[in-house]
């Protein structure tokens, strides 16, 4: 229970008081529990002995456990002396009724306290994990499929709340309601507790070995379920590329064999949990049998203090642990489970950063001199270098074009920038500083981005061209739409500025959503300006509204811009050639046509 002990070191010390409150509400729910059993003592020795307890002399009483039974026993016996039989039955049946409506109430102020517990930690792990995969680089992402990184922010989470959280009220009742009846049943026979005490580790062996492996298993498990989720995923983003091919069996063929391992896995595990119920209920019958026969070998010979109420009494009371071992017993197994999955949960939570903040950030809020790369170099997990020694002064207010082939590490220069992931040697620096100094946050502040696949949200167009900017207002809104030669459509669409986009931005034409993204930048108004081929998909008659609306959203600014199309690029102030990882070419592009190098080559390429 290591594991366990850890998680609630996490997540619980902020719920410790309502813990606090739970637990001393199990406390007297278990007293008042036991309480209310014991009355069956002087029932039944009313029905079969008789009479009620010794008479003794009020004043030999002792304040002790001894002594409280010795004064219960003496009211209970001048009762029924003064009183008779049926008002002494009745005065201990309402007693009995009173402590058992104390012990549920209390049992329900333990279970209020603990939802409020359950419900907060799982909401902590969400947000918490959340939090955690905003904060990761780019590269955590490239590394890990994202269907397994929705199915442990989901699927995962939610088998802890499931498996964990939902045993926690148990964890933390059962105990406490078999120690309290043990020293009850230390009170009535301490002879025959001890004999007790003595048989119920052995059950606990035999249970815990069963449970040994549930934990790996179940771990495997969640493994197999986000290799299933993985998949799904794949196929909706695919699913274009899958008809068009004819790939709905092979797709079939390959979901089915996942589907099928994770059957098997789920089959042993459950073999194992579902043996959790039956396996106890059988061990506290042994148990039982075993006490009536040793308990009734006690009475039988006077060795011991039990009389035969004492003793069913005691036997009832026995009773009241069966439920608490079981609840136990089942919680020990939940436990197992979901820890496997708070496992694959952590391997989020604790992933270090490859890209890490500084620990005194120096502050920036301005741009005015220049952009500098000296000898920057990168590679992906320390293979080939993507980028060998690269270095460039982009002054600002200029506009400085990439141009290459395909994977001569354009795009990995840009994304350098704001840190989407860290150099491998030399230094990038800002306005003189090295952006390693600065907080992400104020860097990438100072950057507007314009990728060549547009990222909008499920949402309204309004909301996704304010995405980023606190508290815009309507007007401002529709300017950053009026300059990115948006307004016009977005008026003709059913909402106007509420209308929702879809999945995606589904509803809209390639071009929309891409003035969409170029009236988010606008809105945004950053003195540095990313884009990444942000025309290349686009047809001709909305590469001409996009270009229009760059035009507009470049004027004035720094930019760095990737082309593909040459011709989007020819009034850039510098134009920098990229060729397996260096700049092989800059100058302007008359400059370049005139050296007759690749640059040339790549024009006259494109003009034929």
């Amino acid at each position: 229970m290591k594991d366990l002990l850890l998680l609630f070191r996490r997540f619980i010390p902020p719920y410790k008081f309502r813990l606090a409150k739970s637990v001393l509400f199990n406390l007297l729910h278990a007293v008042f529990g036991l309480f209310a059993i014991s009355m069956l003592v002087p029932i039944l020795e009313i029905l079969f002995g008789g009479n009620v307890g010794a008479e003794v002399e009020e004043t030999s009483f002792k304040m002790d456990v001894e002594g409280l039974k010795q004064l219960f026993n003496y009211h209970m016996s001048r009762i029924y002396q003064e009183q008779g039989a049926g008002v002494t039955l009745l005065l201990v049946g309402l007693v009995a009724v009173i402590a058992t409506a104390l012990k549920t109430g209390f049992a329900y102020l333990a279970a209020h306290e603990m939802i409020y517990i359950r419900n907060g930690v799982v909401r902590d792990i969400r947000r918490d994990l959340y939090a955690k995969i905003l904060s990761l680089p780019l590269p955590f992402f490239s590394e890990e499929r994202k269907g397994d990184i929705i199915a442990r922010a989901t699927g995962d989470v939610q088998e802890v709340e499931i498996s964990v959280m939902s045993s926690l009220e148990m964890l933390f009742q059962s105990p406490i309601l078999i120690l309290v009846t043990l020293v009850g049943m230390f009170i009535f026979s301490w002879e025959l507790t001890l004999f007790v005490i003595i048989l119920l580790p052995l059950v606990g062996l035999l249970i815990g070995k069963i449970g040994k492996n549930l934990k790996r298993h179940s771990r495997e498990g969640q493994d197999k379920m986000g290799e299933l989720l993985s998949t799904m995923e794949e196929t909706l983003s695919g699913l274009r590329v899958i008809k068009a091919f004819n790939a709905s069996k092979q797709m079939n063929e390959r979901f089915s064999r996942e589907n099928e391992a994770y059957r098997r896995v789920q089959n042993r595990l459950m073999r194992r949990r579902s043996l959790a119920h039956p396996l106890s209920e059988f061990l506290g019958t042994v148990i039982i049998v075993i006490i009536l026969w040793y308990g009734g070998t006690l009475i039988i010979n006077g060795t011991g203090s039990l009389t035969g109420p004492m003793f069913i009494t005691y036997i009832g009371i026995f009773y009241t642990i069966i439920n608490p071992a079981k609840n136990l017993t089942n919680a020990f197994y939940s436990v197992r489970k979901g820890l496997a999955a708070m496992d694959r949960v952590d391997d989020i939570l604790r992933a270090e950063s490859s890209v890490p903040e500084p620990e005194h950030p120096l502050r920036i809020s301005d741009f005015s001199r220049a952009i500098e790369y000296d000898r920057v170099s990168f590679s992906y997990n320390g293979l080939a270098r993507v980028l060998d020694e690269v270095s460039l002064v982009i002054p600002a207010g200029k506009t400085v074009a990439l141009v290459g082939p395909s994977g001569s590490g354009k795009t990995t220069f840009v994304d350098l920038l704001p840190r989407f992931h860290d150099v491998s040697g030399g230094e990038i620096r800002v306005d003189g500083i090295n952006i390693k100094n600065l907080s992400t946050r104020d860097l990438r502040e100072l950057m507007g981005n314009v990728n060549q696949e547009p990222i909008l949200f499920n949402d309204t167009i309004y909301n996704n061209i304010a995405f980023g900017r606190e508290n815009a207002t309507r007007e401002e809104v529709e300017q950053a739409a009026r300059v990115a030669n948006a307004h016009e459509f977005i008026m003709q669409t059913e909402c106007g500025y509420d209308t929702l986009i879809g999945d995606r931005g589904g509803k809209l034409s390639g071009g929309q959503r891409q003035r969409l993204s170029i009236a988010r930048a606008v809105l945004k108004n950053p003195p540095i300006m990313i884009l990444d081929e942000a025309t290349s998909a686009l047809d001709t008659g909305s590469e001409k509204l996009v270009q229009e609306a760059l035009d507009n959203l470049m004027r004035n600014r720094t930019s760095i811009v990737i082309a593909h199309r040459l011709s989007t690029i020819r009034s850039a102030d510098l134009i920098c050639v990229f060729n397996e990882g260096r700049v092989v070419e800059q100058g302007t592009h008359g400059e370049l046509i005139a050296r007759d190098g690749l640059y040339a080559k790549l024009h006259a390429m494109q003009g034929f």
